[in-house]
């Protein structure tokens, strides 16, 4: 069903739980067809794209939980969250823990089963397909806020589509071994993944919403 932006925006959420259906290779080129009308400083368009499903998948994820599980915790190849967290950054990313352990009633003192939660991202939450985003390393800071545009292009189409996803910087937390699964030259940065597929709408996961701060508390207008 055809969605206005308002429609896709308000309808996008991170789905953490997927139904056993396939995404048709051609729905995906369609998506990324439009995607790439992102704008991009001088035209850079700094976004290349790995689309991994079936037995690949399967063989990445399997590498990187086999890490993940040894306790051998991954790095991305950037500073994605703060080295300090201070507020408001730190209670809203409590808040969010706090609500995504909730639906699925994890103690917060179970860490066993946090540490299963967290090891569903190593397999984009059994999504059918994982996008990997990539980049060449001469490029600076506007490349990933070019990127960021491209991946809510993404999104908001794939919900017009009837499908879910769930931007995920997990994904990038194993830069070598996707790296080298997929043949990937060294000179690329690997800026995160992205599960997309059809979401399991009766799963605990995918009831909660997290918080939007109100226009007044970010904005001022100046006449």
């Amino acid at each position: 069903m055809t969605q206005t932006v308002s429609e896709a925006i308000k309808a996008r959420h991170s789905a953490r739980a997927f139904l056993d259906k396939a995404v048709d290779e051609k729905q995906i080129y369609q998506i990324l067809e439009l995607a790439r009308r992102a704008p991009s400083g001088v035209n850079t368009q700094p976004w290349q794209v790995s689309v991994v499903s079936g037995q690949t998948k399967q063989m990445l994820e399997a590498k990187m939980l086999a890490q993940f599980n040894a306790g051998q915790r991954g790095e991305m190849q950037y500073q994605y969250y703060p080295k300090t967290w201070v507020p408001p950054y730190k209670q809203r990313r409590v808040e969010t823990g706090k609500q995504l352990y909730g639906a699925l009633n994890i103690a917060r003192e179970d860490k066993d089963k946090q540490k299963k939660q967290w090891a569903a991202n190593y397999r984009a939450f059994d999504a059918p397909v994982a996008l990997f985003f990539w980049m060449d390393n001469v490029l600076e800071t506007g490349s990933y806020l070019d990127y960021g545009m491209f991946l809510q292009n993404i999104m908001l189409l794939a919900s017009e589509q009837g499908l879910a996803t769930c931007p995920q910087g997990a994904l990038g937390e194993y830069p070598d071994i996707v790296r080298q699964t997929l043949k990937v030259p060294d000179d690329k940065i690997l800026v995160g993944g992205m599960a997309i597929g059809y979401e399991d709408n009766n799963h605990p996961v995918n009831q909660y919403r997290t918080e939007r701060e109100p226009v007044e508390s970010f904005t001022q207008f100046f006449d």
